[in-house]
């Protein structure tokens, strides 16, 4: 890949993305397969004015081989060291930055039982240190091809070929072709138009409908809002958590939800591939799910926690989108998830609710936002998919008709 285009990226990341304060430190959480791009990337930053950039370097095979070996009384201890890094992040609050190149393969044949309930031990610890830096920094999620993510996507080419095609199609779904700055500005400004255009509805409820079987309601919560692409943290800092984004998402009501919804894309989740699966729910929870394959897999999600079967996330996307004409499955969410639109089973988002910071957590939780340790996306959205908006009154609005915008 050319290094121009790669610098631009890399800029674009982080300074539409991320954007880091003068004085503020940032974490960087990579992979070992773009070293580089990360070396750019913290050069940016401290050109951008953060005071430290610290890399927190990950390896699939090597977590795969603590998942393996460890005990599970091991994986689920929490030491004081990790205690102490939470908590120093909690107070200085730096920003975040993952560079996401993982293969959607890479934890297959681990006993994922064993995994699973590592996590919920370990949780508890977490979430804490996790609800005070809730909306308080900024973060933001982007895309490097690891190897083996490039031959899964593109299984007929070379492992070289497979990298170069998979960095073209994630500049491409980035919106990183041309002047990526100006598309970006544009880009969020469409966004905020059409959020404004849904809020003005006030929507009470949206229904689902498929030939594909999806034909599902769910409750919105009366102090609901849309959000999408460009954010704000609550000291007013703006950043883009995600690249791409094309959604227009929002918090549905926790224990709203009547129907049934099938999924359109496969679902990589912690290294297992779920694949041609639906989920129906009854007043709000998911009570039954089915796939060809990753049925295991499935059911060890919606168990993880008492609310995981709940969902968290209700979000658009035109299934034109510039990541669907693309025509490729990427096995990896970033990119899926914003082909079409998509649900998200688990934690809710406390800045779908009008004026969310006048309210404590708890108080968030009453008012509908689900709270778990997964927020997991999956795919929904197809050529004729069909939603409505209804009203607080009734009044039926047609909101997506055979897959796009009809606001």
């Amino acid at each position: 890949m050319e290094q121009k285009r790669l610098d631009e990226y890399a800029n674009l990341i982080v300074n539409m993305g991320l954007r880091p304060q003068k004085g503020q430190e940032v974490i960087i959480v990579a992979g070992l397969d773009q070293i580089e791009f990360v070396r750019k990337t913290a050069e940016l930053c401290y050109l951008a004015g953060a005071s430290k950039v610290q890399i927190d370097w990950q390896d699939m095979p090597l977590n795969k081989l603590s998942q393996q070996y460890q005990s599970e009384e091991k994986l689920s201890t929490i030491e004081d060291w990790e205690l102490a890094k939470l908590k120093w992040r909690s107070e200085t609050l730096p920003a975040f930055l993952w560079l996401d190149s993982d293969d959607p393969d890479g934890m297959d044949g681990i006993d994922q039982g064993k995994r699973a309930r590592a996590q919920m031990a370990r949780f508890p610890k977490i979430k804490p240190f996790r609800d005070a830096m809730e909306n308080k920094y900024q973060w933001c999620i982007a895309a490097v091809p690891g190897v083996k993510w490039a031959q899964k996507v593109f299984p007929d080419l070379s492992a070289a070929d497979a990298v170069e095609q998979l960095w073209e199609a994630i500049l491409q779904g980035a919106r990183a072709n041309g002047d990526a700055m100006e598309n970006w500005r544009k880009h969020n400004q469409r966004i905020h138009d059409l959020t404004h255009k849904l809020n003005a509805y006030n929507f009470a409820a949206l229904e689902y409908k498929s030939a594909n079987g999806t034909d599902f309601r769910v409750g919105l919560m009366p102090q609901g809002v849309f959000a999408g692409a460009e954010e704000t943290d609550l000291s007013g800092r703006s950043f883009n958590p995600n690249m791409p984004s094309e959604e227009i998402f929002t918090t549905p009501e926790k224990g709203k939800a009547e129907g049934l919804l099938v999924a359109t894309k496969p679902l990589s989740w912690q290294g297992s591939l779920i694949e041609d699966f639906s989920i129906r729910f009854e007043n709000g929870k998911a009570v039954e799910v089915k796939a060809a394959k990753g049925q295991d897999a499935l059911e060890r999600m919606i168990a993880m926690d008492e609310n995981a079967p709940y969902l968290g996330e209700c979000a658009l996307i035109d299934y034109d989108s510039p990541i669907n004409q693309m025509n490729i499955l990427f096995y990896n969410t970033l990119f899926d998830e914003n082909a079409s639109c998509h649900m998200a089973l688990g934690r809710g988002f406390d800045v779908c609710v009008k004026d969310y910071e006048k309210y404590t957590h708890e108080e968030l939780k009453a008012l509908g936002v689900n709270d778990s340790m997964i927020h997991v996306d999956f795919m929904i959205g197809s050529r004729d998919l069909n939603i409505t908006g209804i009203t607080a009154d009734g009044e039926k609005i047609p909101v997506f008709r055979n897959g796009s915008w009809a606001i």
